[in-house]
């Protein structure tokens, strides 16, 4: 295994340990790659960190929760793809930053069951009726160890990535010090217009469609 870099080791030595390290060169540079255990879980979330984010304010971070269908197999009933790419071409283009990368598919309730939840929106069901359908909460993804992951790399402040109000609501609880929100485009198309006048009307996401 390729260590990741001293001064991200040094960092998160005195706090929450990761269970794996790497250097990882990407198309948008050379990151450093760490993996985390969520003991309650158990989960494995990732960091994708770039540059020198240890006692920096201003720090640009994108948390951003795991999705399959539209990432990795270029679903377009969503505009996940697009904001992760986005994220990460803002965070290459300051030459450092944070991706946190959380394990919850779904908004929290799994690949198979957001997989039945699509079946349900086919119907007519918008993407927070079909997750009610199916006994779950709207959106039951938290963001308490992101913020542990933040705490553990130790960033000073940061300018976080998102349209998501609940997100920064969790962090700023956890003691994630958020000096700045920006806002994440998100294209509209005729696939994913329902869903994201969804998240605008019923999670009060911060998009201008």
């Amino acid at each position: 295994m390729t260590p990741a870099s001293a001064p991200v080791l040094k960092a998160v030595r005195e706090g929450l340990s990761p269970y794996a390290t790497a250097t990882l060169p990407t198309v948008r540079g050379t990151f450093d790659i760490l993996v985390f255990r969520d003991p309650v879980g158990p989960v494995e979330h990732v960091a994708m960190v770039l540059g020198a984010v240890r006692g920096r304010d201003g720090v640009p971070v994108r948390v951003h929760s795991e999705c399959l269908t539209g990432e990795v197999l270029g679903s377009l009933r969503c505009d996940c793809r697009f904001q992760l790419d986005w994220a990460l071409d803002r965070i290459a283009e300051a030459g450092s930053g944070v991706l946190v990368y959380l394990r919850q598919e779904g908004r929290g309730i799994g690949l198979g069951n957001k997989i039945r939840a699509y079946a349900l929106q086919a119907r007519g069901l918008d993407t927070f009726e079909a997750n009610r359908r199916l006994g779950f909460p709207e959106d039951q993804r938290e963001y308490g160890f992101a913020a542990r992951i933040l705490e553990a790399l130790g960033v000073g402040t940061i300018d976080l990535l998102t349209n998501n109000p609940h997100k920064i609501e969790e962090l700023t609880a956890a003691g994630v010090r958020i000096r700045a929100r920006i806002p994440v485009p998100s294209p509209v198309t005729p696939h994913n217009r329902s869903y994201l006048t969804a998240k605008r009307r019923r999670g009060g996401h911060l998009l201008d469609l």
